[in-house]
């Protein structure tokens, strides 16, 4: 199923802080991670992710420095700051009462 977009964009934000507090990653390991975690029913695209997450690096959630691979090029890794930890809890807080209150009414249209 493909998830319409605004549904989308609105779980961006979350979901790289949260694999962010995880571990540092690249832009691509972020989109492979979120197909690999959702079963390919969130496919981002790098016009999805890459926007979002310079975004979230002039808000200054996250921060990013470059490393060589082992393959030998160079990525372009980020890291959540406590700033953004703080968003990410704040966020949490917010998509689980937001979640809850779009189910409670869902429920009754059944």
């Amino acid at each position: 199923m493909q998830f319409r977009e605004d549904l989308v964009r609105g779980s961006i934000v979350p979901i790289v802080l949260q694999l962010l507090r995880e571990k540092a990653m690249y832009g691509y390991e972020i989109a492979k991670m979120v197909n690999e975690r959702t079963g390919g029913k969130l496919e981002w695209k790098e016009g999805t992710l890459y926007p979002a997450l310079h975004r979230l690096e002039s808000n200054g959630y996250v921060s990013s420095k470059w490393e060589e691979a082992p393959s030998g090029k160079n990525r372009k890794y980020y890291v959540l700051t406590r700033k953004g930890m703080a968003e990410l809890v704040t966020r949490t807080v917010e998509w689980k009462e937001f979640s809850y209150a779009v189910n409670s009414v869902l429920a009754v249209a059944r």
